[in-house]
């Protein structure tokens, strides 16, 4: 599982090992989940998504140890908050490559052991702005169309070898997601009555982190993000 350190995917990765699985806790920053080490059978990674070599390193280190990888879950996700036209260049890509491209670098290294033993799921948590555009988080609901589109072509291409693909779209919820979330450093003032009312700083159903309850998985919109 990618993205352990906060939100769901702490939160996901904490009810998986209560039920007594064997779960893979990856974070960019282990001592962020060093707690979890102890809970059940855990294996601790370092894991940027955006970094192929430690994509690579990490499916293999999960392979080693617990000998196959039955289910992927790609979690890990960045936000950016800015209408389109005062979008940073350097934000977009760095959004598209931990949103987009570390997802499709997840699966592209875990499907060979999937597709030898003709087994496995892959569950990548999208969001509703996946299937809906919204101010403010147009390039960010840009890199979720892209996972959608990604896992619609790959239930079609996975399904005769016996590997699953699953979406959960999660719509606002207070986690830490919107308040590490960059922002415009270049505001227009002719977006301040859309793009700037639903940025972070004034939404409050995405502004202020809660503790989130685990994630109920579907294909459709689940209202968990």
């Amino acid at each position: 599982m990618t993205g352990c350190s906060t939100g769901f995917g702490r939160s996901l990765a904490g009810h998986l090992l209560d039920l007594g699985h064997r779960v893979v806790v990856t974070a960019r920053r282990t001592g962020t989940v060093a707690d979890l080490a102890d809970r059940g059978q855990t294996l601790v990674l370092p894991l940027d998504v955006a970094d192929d070599e430690q994509v690579r390193a990490a499916v293999r280190a999960a392979e080693d140890h617990f000998g196959q990888i039955d289910v992927l879950v790609n979690n890990a996700g960045i936000g950016y908050f800015a209408a389109v036209e005062e979008s940073d260049e350097q934000q977009i890509r760095a959004l598209f490559d931990v949103t987009f491209h570390g997802v499709s670098g997840m699966i592209r290294a875990a499907l060979p052991g999937m597709r030898r033993r003709r087994s496995g799921v892959i569950g990548n948590l999208t969001s509703i702005g996946g299937l809906a555009g919204f101010p403010a988080v147009g390039y960010y609901c840009a890199t979720k169309f892209a996972v959608e589109g990604l896992s619609d072509t790959l239930r079609h291409e996975l399904a005769p070898l016996g590997i699953s693909v699953m979406t959960v779209e999660p719509s606002a919820f207070r986690t830490e997601w919107a308040g590490s979330s960059a922002e415009t450093t270049q505001p227009i003032a002719d977006y301040d009555a859309t793009a700037r009312r639903a940025g972070p700083t004034t939404s409050p159903s995405v502004a202020r982190p809660a503790t989130p309850t685990a994630p109920r998985s579907t294909s459709s919109p689940a209202g968990n993000r």
